[in-house]
Parts: C-alpha cells; sequence; structure tokens
C-alpha cells in the first residue's frame, strides 16, 4: 500500500524477501551470475550484489532507473537482452510479468540468458488479484476506466497504469499452462509469493486462485538444449 509513497521502505523489504527466496530453491547465491530483468532502480540488484553475487540490472524504461541506479545497469528490453546464450545462474524478474504485452516472448528470453540447470523466478500480480489494479486496486474490479478516474478523483494526479498500455490483465491459469506446455524449463514451484502458509495450495485451486494468490511466483530451472 506504501509502494508509491515510499519506495525506499518498500523495495528494500521487497528485495530481502525475494533474494531469501531464491536462495531457499537454489542455495547461496554468492559468487554467482545474476540477472535483473525489469527491476527498476536497482533495489534487488543491490541486495544480490550485497550477498556476494555477480549481479547486473536490464531495465528499459530510464524513468524506473531513476537518479542513482546501480553500477553498469543496462538500458535493455526484456524482450530481446543484449547477452549471449546461457550467461546467468540466475534470472530474476519481480513483478514485470503484467506489464509486458507478450508474456511468452518475455519469458523465452529469460530462458535463453540461463544456462542449463540454472534457476528463473518469475513474480507477478494477476490481474483478478485484489492488487491487480495496481495503484487503482480493488476499484478495477468494477472497471479499469472507472476505477482509474477515481484514482485521479482521489489524488489529483493521473495513475502511473493504464491497462493495455503498460499493465496487462495477466491470470494464473492461463500462465501455468503456457509455461508447463515449455520444453525450455520444467516448474520448480507455482506459489504465492506473500503467503506465509498454504502458498502452493492455494495455487492448486481453479478459479479461487485468481482472487486468493495476490501474487504468483514460478520457480524454474532451464533444461539441457
Amino acid at each position: 500500500m506504501r509502494e508509491q509513497d515510499d519506495p525506499e521502505s518498500c523495495y528494500s523489504l521487497l528485495a530481502r524477501d525475494a533474494v531469501d527466496q531464491v536462495e531457499a530453491y537454489d542455495g547461496s547465491v554468492a559468487g554467482r551470475t545474476v540477472l535483473d530483468i525489469g527491476g527498476g532502480s536497482g533495489y534487488f540488484t543491490e541486495e544480490f550484489r550485497r550477498r556476494g553475487a555477480q549481479a547486473y540490472l536490464f531495465e528499459p524504461d530510464m524513468r524506473e532507473l531513476g537518479a542513482k541506479p546501480p553500477d553498469a545497469a543496462v538500458v535493455a528490453d526484456g524482450y530481446l537482452l543484449p547477452l549471449r546464450d546461457g550467461v546467468a545462474d540466475v534470472t530474476f524478474s519481480s513483478n514485470v510479468l503484467e506489464h509486458v504485452a507478450d508474456p511468452g516472448t518475455f519469458l523465452s528470453e529469460l530462458a535463453r540468458v540461463t544456462r542449463p540447470g540454472g534457476l528463473i523466478y518469475v513474480s507477478f500480480t494477476n490481474w483478478l488479484s485484489p492488487w491487480g489494479g495496481h495503484e487503482w486496486a480493488p476499484w478495477h474490479y468494477l472497471g479499469a476506466e472507472r476505477a482509474r478516474a477515481r484514482y485521479q478523483r482521489r489524488t489529483g494526479r493521473p495513475a502511473k497504469h493504464t491497462l493495455g498500455e503498460n499493465l496487462f490483465a495477466v491470470h494464473i491459469g492461463t500462465t501455468l499452462r503456457q509455461v508447463r506446455a515449455r520444453d525450455d524449463v520444467t516448474v520448480v514451484s507455482a506459489r504465492s509469493r506473500y503467503w506465509p502458509f498454504l502458498a502452493e495450495g492455494v495455487v492448486k485451486a481453479p478459479g479461487l486462485r485468481e482472487f486468493a494468490t495476490w501474487n504468483l511466483l514460478l520457480i524454474l530451472r532451464r533444461c539441457p538444449p
């Protein structure tokens, strides 16, 4: 709820939790190559580096990088990363998938730059989640345009996100089917990112999961070519 008012506290906490999750599935990141795709101003990159990883940030939007991005941050689109195949031990994407128009191509690029056996971390806020409309949630349940108009009336400023432009209605069931049909990754875990209990159980309940998961976390393993 405080993401736009206090990004420092919000993203620092989120970064620590996310790297804890990566290490829970794949061991210490120290000495490993980590790619942070779409990581904004670099909170996740900095946390990976703090724990000893060789971490690199790739962000397409100069505005999101902010005034002091991490050293060697690269302005690059997640659809076409300027990297050779299999360079990363860990490819990391936090809350990006709902902001891309073509999730399949984006996931293919994450898989391409990850070495065989490497880990791919992908989380996103699904559309029917109570937070699916981002800053204008939960009023998105009544329609995106109505929710955006309400946000502007209440705050006096236009909403950051517009459905169909920089925010897209991504659903859990559709995404799981697409990922499980791929032959370049295997699914290690599909779980709610923030739930402290029943995190995988809620994702197994069709229908309910679209509302109750809040944010889907996919832990994928890159298959050999």
